[in-house]
């Protein structure tokens, strides 16, 4: 491709190279630099691209995209924002494929898996759609499962994707989108066809600094989507509207909405409800536990509305979803008499509404399983430690993902809140020793909340992922006591 093909629709500040120059790939990261390539020296956080400006031509890097002139007497293109090009590069190399799908994008704190995830099922199942999806577990096109490193990958590989998708067959693209992807311009290029906001609550300020910074970075989704799905009944939820230039759908289970849910009832292992809407009422049935279920369901009605789906296609297609892996995951544990659930709870927020819903349907003890994870943001240690404790009946204290930090230093920060919950505690810093005390204690209709790890199945101490799936974790222990 021609180098002014790659660049079309970039603002060029100063070049010294013909743009008619063939390019015959793109990097962005010097190691994988091949001959032939345009090197895009994208400005981070923790490096600058620029500073390998001379090992990417080394490699034979054409041409070098940067913001400042290389000190080296190398071509190159200048640009303001090398991050912000690098998305409009993609786009144009893989000849735009979110043009050619209908694209979703779920932002929040917490949901956005379940909504994506069960979206692409309804989605499959009403109208038979294939569906690409991308998100925290995985990356999906169709039934294809791909692995994923963050929630929403750098921009020239999301377009990528999308191109795959595109390719394969798909119609249809959801996507977690995290506040990261909307500051960092991973998104940019992408115009999404419905956005839908599930909550807001306290994760990621050692990026975001404060809570309002956090907001206004997913707020930045509803200036670049055509519709807009809105959990009405979170706090945050009119900075979102205040920034949305799409039509509005508001969701709510408390208050006079779009999407209104009445008549709520919560079982052991469904919710069902009555949700008024445009004067239907529509009932309402999943197979999942949890009032988050109820806002789950909600947004993904609402998603499904905005993409011209009729009730009719709707309901019986989410009566027929299941669960995410790692998101209220019961856990077989055969023949005893206690349950073992898996979620994937990692913020004060998240933590207090799993224990609460599980309060919901237990009818003997709960024991949560928890700890935080290192080199993240240390402030939400505390409020994990007193949710935890004071939403549970007994609480283990564990390592979570401790990477590069003490394991006993971060769990010291979450006993300051524990302590304030006055209630019974235990410290067992070996996640794998905390699974068997806990099963070790539970007694009849207890229910061991296994909180933070979900559908993670490894651990990451120091640099290192070590294997770690609480499911062969269960597993092992319960076989090894019927050996005694």
């Amino acid at each position: 491709m021609k180098l002014q093909q790659v660049l079309n629709g970039l603002t060029i500040l100063e070049t010294n190279v013909p743009l008619d120059l063939e390019i015959s790939g793109v990097s962005y990261d010097s190691r994988q630099t091949v001959p032939g390539d345009l090197f895009v020296a994208v400005t981070g956080f923790a490096s600058d691209g620029h500073k390998f400006i001379p090992t990417a031509m080394g490699k034979g890097a054409l041409c070098t995209l940067c913001e400042r002139i290389p000190e080296q007497n190398v071509p190159f293109v200048r640009v303001e924002n090398t991050r912000s090009a690098l998305a409009v590069i993609g786009a144009n190399w893989f000849d735009h494929p979110a043009q050619k799908l209908h694209m979703v994008g779920v932002t929040g704190t917490n949901g956005k898996t379940s909504v994506t995830t069960i979206l692409k099922s309804v989605l499959e199942e009403a109208i038979g759609a294939k569906v690409g999806l991308v998100g925290t577990i995985q990356n999906m096109i169709g039934e294809e499962a791909i692995a994923t490193e963050r929630t929403t990958p750098e921009s020239f590989e999301l377009q990528k994707l999308l191109a795959q998708m595109v390719q394969k067959g798909c119609s249809h693209c959801i996507m977690e989108v995290s506040s990261h992807a909307l500051v960092l311009n991973r998104v940019d290029e992408i115009p999404f066809e419905v956005g839908v906001f599930t909550n807001l609550t306290q994760d990621h300020l050692d990026f975001h600094k404060t809570m309002d910074a956090y907001a206004e970075a997913k707020a930045m989704l509803f200036s670049r989507c055509r519709h807009g799905v809105f959990n009405i009944d979170d706090a945050y939820c009119g900075m979102m509207l205040d920034a949305a230039t799409c039509s509005v759908m508001t969701v709510s289970a408390k208050q006079n909405a779009d999407l209104y849910a009445k008549n709520i009832s919560l079982g052991a292992d469904h919710i069902a409800m009555q949700v008024e809407y445009q004067g239907l009422k529509l009932s309402v049935h999943l197979g999942i536990p949890g009032e988050f279920t109820v806002y789950n369901s909600l947004s993904v009605l609402g998603a499904a509305l905005c993409l011209g789906l009729t009730p009719e296609q709707i309901l019986p297609a989410l009566a027929k979803s299941h669960g995410v892996k790692g998101r209220v995951e019961v856990v077989p544990t055969p023949e005893q008499p206690f349950t073992v659930l898996i979620d994937y709870a990692h913020t004060p927020d998240a933590l207090e509404n799993v224990l609460k819903s599980v309060r919901g349907f237990c009818k003997g003890r709960i024991i949560a399983v928890f700890g935080c994870g290192g080199d993240r943001d240390a402030t939400k240690r505390p409020e994990m430690g007193e949710a935890g404790v004071r939403l549970s009946d007994l609480a283990i204290i564990t390592s979570d993902n401790p990477r590069t930090e003490d394991p006993v230093k971060i769990i010291t920060d979450i006993l300051v809140g524990a302590d304030h919950a006055g209630k019974p505690y235990e410290v067992v810093e070996n996640r794998r020793l905390a699974i068997r005390r806990a099963m070790d204690i539970a007694r009849e209709n207890d229910i061991i909340v296994l909180c933070g790890k979900g559908h993670e199945t490894y651990q990451i101490i120091g640099s290192e992922k070590t294997h770690l799936d609480e499911r062969e974790e269960v597993a092992a222990y319960l076989e090894e006591r019927n050996r005694k």
